[in-house]
């Protein structure tokens, strides 16, 4: 049980919750019996976390957050379902992250060290990597998958069951209704492809043979007019002449044939 003297008195706090003893919570926030949250977690004023939701370690949850509400989808009937949120992310103000539905995997999970800045929606079912960041009134629909180390500009949307890759860079207000590959750089509406995340990679330490297998990669999904089968076929035979970069070449391959709505190209 969290301690009373880390939890202010206008807080309320339904019994059968369960917060580590070194959670601390703001005023007027609410917090409901089927809630978790794990050791050194912030949550601040005015936040309201529900339904099935568990909360790890070392986030801060500024105020006016929304956590775990019901899914905003017409077809949820009080499934039970869940919000799961990994360690050390930062939640700014007027965040709303909801519970998963029966649809899917009946799970949104948020994993560590994401950095999501106010007013970001997480819809139903959405899948959010690591080392993400999500800037303000960034917004994703249902089904959502964004992997490690995106970032997304402010006020971009992102259509249902749209994949955005590791890496990848979306630009301010950028409209995105296709997977995104790996390592893009992207904005716009109708979205444009504008380059490879060259600085990103480098700040991550990719290392210079590894930057240019991804310019390569790059090169032959958007400057030399192939066919995206053609081009999948050169990206898989760059295995054998960039042994320091299989592992991102994999990671290419794999995005590519695992996408569903088609790449933004």
């Amino acid at each position: 049980m969290a301690s009373a003297s880390l939890i202010h008195p206008t807080a309320v706090i339904d019994p059968a919750a369960q917060l580590d003893t070194s959670v601390s919570v703001g005023p007027y926030a609410v917090i409901g019996p089927d809630v978790r949250i794990g050791a050194n977690t912030k949550v601040g004023a005015h936040c309201v976390i529900e339904g099935a939701t568990t909360i790890g370690c070392d986030n801060q949850i500024f105020q006016f957050a929304s956590l775990g509400a019901q899914p905003q989808d017409k077809k949820y009937a009080g499934e039970p379902t869940r919000l799961v949120i990994g360690d050390r992310n930062t939640v700014r103000e007027f965040c709303t992250f909801n519970l998963g539905t029966a649809q899917d995997r009946g799970e949104t999970t948020i994993g560590d060290d994401n950095w999501i800045m106010a007013y970001v929606h997480i819809a139903h079912d959405c899948i959010v990597g690591k080392n993400t960041i999500l800037a303000n009134n960034a917004t994703l629909a249902g089904h959502v998958h964004v992997d490690d180390w995106a970032i997304l500009g402010g006020l971009t949307g992102v259509h249902q069951f749209t994949h955005i890759g590791a890496h990848v860079m979306a630009g301010f207000a950028s409209h995105i209704s296709q997977d995104v590959p790996p390592f893009m750089m992207v904005d716009g509406n109708p979205l444009a492809v504008r380059g490879f995340n060259a600085e990103g990679l480098r700040r991550r330490g990719f290392t210079p043979e590894r930057l240019a297998a991804v310019k390569q990669m790059h090169k032959l999904l958007y400057r030399q007019g192939l066919t995206l089968e053609a081009a999948k076929q050169a990206i898989d035979a760059m295995k054998a002449d960039r042994p320091e970069a299989v592992q991102d070449v994999e990671r290419m391959q794999a995005f590519l044939t695992a996408s569903t709505r088609g790449i933004a190209r």
